[in-house]
């Protein structure tokens, strides 16, 4: 098995076994709905670089819930009148993302209740868990994320979903911090450009955990699931 570290491909030893359990671990997919995703000019928060992982992360899903590894979907949901973000105390990317991108016309629908731009643009499944309350970058917060992963006695979370270097980071720091092992899916992410992707992973590599691609821990996975049948 090899992961990247600071960006080069670097083996690891039979230390990181823990990491790899599939029976332990559960997939966290971060935001992967219209709000973030949808072509359109409406589009409240674009992430167009992350519309081309949807398709493969709906294949990775596929194949870990075939090895019985759980999926649980976290999206960002906020109160239909607004007044836990943008007609509250807004959250500041409001402000400081559109200093990058230019105005974002539409940005106060971001996320609302009952909205389109919370619907999944990724395959939920009937019997994936679900988290629908995240309001801020981080997927633990303020979500029942940790009671939810403690409670199906998971100890490794893989994320994968956008944005690597805001609330993919932001949760695999909270992660760590909730002493979770991390991996991040290189393949499986996107950033605000490649730059910052870049960047992201590099500090999950060096201070989080492991940055993988998906087919090395398929393999990985599968090769224990033959070990043990």
């Amino acid at each position: 098995m090899k992961a990247w570290v600071y960006g080069q491909r670097r083996e690891l030893d039979d230390s990181f076994a823990d990491y790899l359990d599939p029976a332990s671990t559960a997939v966290v997919s971060i935001d992967m709905h219209r709000g973030h995703l949808d072509d359109s000019p409406d589009c409240p928060c674009p992430a167009p670089r992350a519309r081309d992982v949807v398709a493969p992360i709906d294949d990775f899903h596929d194949s870990a819930r075939a090895l019985g590894v759980r999926v649980v979907h976290v999206k960002s949901v906020l109160r239909a009148d607004g007044s836990d973000d943008v007609y509250g105390i807004p959250a500041a990317w409001r402000r400081t993302f559109p200093l990058h991108v230019g105005p974002i016309p539409n940005a106060p629908a971001h996320a609302l209740e009952g909205s389109v731009w919370t619907d999944w643009v990724t395959r939920v499944e009937p019997g994936d868990l679900r988290v629908e309350n995240k309001r801020r970058l981080s997927a633990f917060y303020p979500t029942d994320l940790d009671f939810l992963l403690r409670n199906q006695r998971i100890s490794t979370v893989v994320l994968d979903g956008g944005f690597t270097d805001c609330c993919v980071l932001n949760t695999a720091f909270d992660a760590n911090n909730h002493n979770y092992r991390v991996i991040v899916l290189r393949d499986l992410v996107r950033g605000t450009d490649s730059h910052l992707e870049s960047a992201a992973l590099a500090m999950v590599s060096l201070h989080l955990g492991l940055v993988l691609d998906s087919s090395d821990l398929l393999s990985h996975w599968r090769s224990l699931s033959r070990t043990t049948a």
